[in-house]
């Protein structure tokens, strides 16, 4: 008799991939999937703990899905993910709701634990330890250590499957044509998907906890991802997302000095794969040839996720971090020259402990001046474990959170300036979604999800996956209007669309 699981997964695309690691371990023995959690006997949350509101969202989805335990036929309710592998044993004794919290390091053993609970029976909460101390300090000896027989290191994402001893023969459909087995199995149609290409980080932003749960940097080999690669465009991928908590450090611990650009080239040669996309690089471990594959490489989009955090030079200091407004901007410069049409996109964090409003004022220079297409902006929050949450000069509440309004509405307004400059422009829009007429994709300088969409115009058809031509003629916010030449509505001008002709 197989058991029915509803899977949520919260927080970024990196848990996104975890997740189906997951769904993976459980189909492989026995469970099954269901998108109704009233359908489930299980309901399991992939949690986020990275900054305060993403706990919050994490408990208060604990918590309705203990609702749904009291109230239907669920019979347990699991946490795992980040916050689990964070708190462990803290969260499961400020949540009886939760029958278990368990952390990385049962994953591999996911399905027993869940039969346990639902016997009646009690698992352990995870207890946290700090996983930096689980790799060498010495990148160069990570690999090794990471793939010891006789210590085997849990690390989402990282595992592959022994389908000889773990799946049936009538299971032979998750096997990859090419490579060696991949252990996910995709939780969500569609034409992309996450592929992570390390995990952990070795920066020490004083902000930043999540090294500590996360572990030190460790990148994956790349015939691995390679495989991977190919298993997903047989999944019907069309586009990848290259995605770490650090990817500009890639193959720091494989002896390959030109990793990042060497992967990018090989994944060019994958066929039917036809955007690649690199998120998460750190400005100050940029070189000249990451820049210079991921401008002109073939299927490498034009898409620069450059993570900022501020730009005044003397709080990024006191952030742990390198570069300031100027540095950052001659990056900027750098890009668009290689690539004008580039999608450029950040993040920022205001309020940090110290930040004067001097501070503030740079940064407010350096978003008007860069004109990035993107950009996300936070409240500090002060999270235990870090350097930031015992520095002197913390600011109040409502002082951050009008920083960070501020900052907000004007990040707004360049970025929509900045779509609406891209009016005329020839873009390459992968379509997503075929809405009752209404053909929608993304513009190679829209990543997944929070960048924006193109809709385009007078097509009334179009096979979700497919790459289409377009002139974009109009914006809305940041969201790109665009016609496919030789459609019927081709040439209208903005105020016949408008009027819905």
């Amino acid at each position: 008799m197989t058991t029915a699981v509803h899977l949520v997964s919260l927080g970024c695309s990196r848990n996104d991939v975890d997740s189906e690691e997951l769904a993976a371990r459980l189909d492989a023995e026995g469970f099954y999937l269901v998108d109704d959690p009233d359908q489930a006997e299980v309901i399991m949350v992939n949690t986020c703990g990275f900054i305060e509101q993403a706990k919050k969202d994490s408990i208060d989805t604990l918590l309705d899905a203990a609702d749904l335990k009291s109230s239907g036929q669920a019979r347990a309710v699991v946490a795992v993910g980040c916050m689990a592998e964070r708190y462990g044993n803290e969260l499961a004794q400020a949540l009886p709701e939760a029958d278990a919290v368990l952390g990385f390091d049962s994953y591999p053993q996911i399905a027993a634990k869940l039969r346990t609970i639902l016997a009646g029976g009690q698992v352990a909460s995870h207890e946290p330890r700090d996983r930096r101390k689980l790799l060498p300090l010495m990148p160069a000896a990570r690999q090794a250590a990471a793939h010891d027989e006789t210590m085997p290191l849990v690390v989402p994402g990282h595992a592959a499957l022994d389908f000889g001893t773990a799946v049936a023969d009538d299971r032979a459909d998750l096997r990859p044509l090419l490579g060696p087995p991949v252990l996910r199995r995709r939780l969500n149609g569609g034409p992309f998907a996450p592929l992570k290409i390390a995990s952990g980080c070795d920066r020490r932003c004083a902000f930043c906890a999540i090294p500590s749960f996360r572990g030190s940097f460790l990148s994956r080999p790349i015939d691995e991802i390679i495989a991977e690669a190919h298993w997903l465009v047989g999944e019907g991928v069309k586009e990848i997302m290259l995605v770490s908590e650090n990817s500009s450090s890639y193959g720091k611990d494989l002896g390959t000095p030109r990793a990042l650009p060497e992967l990018l080239e090989q994944l060019t040669q994958v066929n039917g794969l036809e955007w690649i996309r690199v998120s998460y690089l750190q400005p100050a471990e940029i070189t000249p040839p990451m820049l210079q594959a991921i401008a002109s490489l073939p299927q490498v989009v034009p898409y620069f996720d450059l993570s900022f955090q501020h730009a005044s030079g003397p709080l990024l200091r006191r952030m742990r971090r390198f570069g300031d407004a100027e540095q950052f901007l001659d990056l900027i410069s750098q890009v668009r020259a290689l690539a004008p049409q580039a999608g450029i996109r950040s993040n920022f964090i205001v309020g940090f402990p110290g930040e004067t409003e001097d501070d503030l004022q740079t940064l407010v220079d350096f978003v008007t001046e860069a004109r990035l297409d993107i950009a996300g902006v936070f409240s500090y929050s002060a999270e235990e474990g870090t350097e930031g949450a015992n520095l002197p000069g913390q600011l109040a509440v409502e002082e951050i959170n009008e920083r960070r309004e501020m900052v907000g509405a004007l990040i707004d307004e360049i970025c929509n300036q900045r779509a609406a400059e891209r009016v005329g422009e020839h873009v390459q829009v992968l379509v997503e979604a075929n809405d009752e007429g209404e053909v929608i994709g993304r513009a190679a300088h829209q990543g997944p999800e929070v960048d924006g969409t193109t809709s385009l115009v007078g097509l009334e058809q179009a096979e979700v996956g497919a790459l289409v031509e377009a002139l974009v003629i109009d914006t809305e916010g940041i969201d790109l209007i665009a016609e496919v030449p030789g459609t019927p509505m081709a040439g209208l001008s903005k105020a016949d669309l408008r009027g819905g002709k």
